[in-house]
């Protein structure tokens, strides 16, 4: 067993694992955080991101070991109390979503975007931010317009992770 210690959505957290559990699973099974989802194992669908220090991380490929003393940030951490995350009230604004399935890892790769980027991105620049989170739903022109316009709607001073 390995002793993993972090910050999980601002709370520290500590566990016994075996070494080979991965992040997701640390997220999903020890702390019942399961709105990070696991779509494919192999980093492929993106439904696993997560924010590691604040950038975005398939949590399916990295290990609860690796963020050993980490700030970890899910889904479930984004919203202020019952407040939506200006990136989770665009989605459901603007029907981002059908299943929902991957919907968790998409607004987290769509904030951690507009972290990097700026809140004034156009579409063929989101649409590559997105190539590696994959809806099997929808044609993504909703999920488009949805981080067009959360990006705008966090502006600078609603970005939460910016305040922190």
């Amino acid at each position: 067993m390995a002793s993993v210690t972090m910050t999980v959505n601002g709370k520290s957290v500590s566990a016994d694992v075996d070494p080979r559990t991965l992040l997701v699973q640390f997220l999903r099974e020890h702390l019942r955080l399961t709105g990070t989802h696991v779509g494919c194992d192999t980093s492929q669908c993106g439904a696993c991101v997560v924010h590691v220090d604040g950038k975005a991380v398939k949590a399916c490929t990295t290990l609860a070991v690796q963020a050993e003393g980490c700030d970890i940030l899910t889904i479930e951490g984004l919203a202020n109390g019952s407040e939506l995350h200006p990136m989770q009230a665009a989605f459901r604004e603007h029907h981002g979503l059908q299943c929902g399935y991957c919907t968790p890892g998409m607004i987290m790769t769509a904030v951690d975007m507009v972290n990097r980027l700026g809140h004034d991105i156009d579409e063929a620049t989101i649409r590559h931010e997105l190539e590696g989170n994959i809806c099997r739903c929808t044609g993504y022109h909703n999920i488009v317009l949805a981080v067009e316009a959360g990006a705008k709607a966090m502006g600078g001073a609603g970005m939460r992770e910016a305040a922190e």
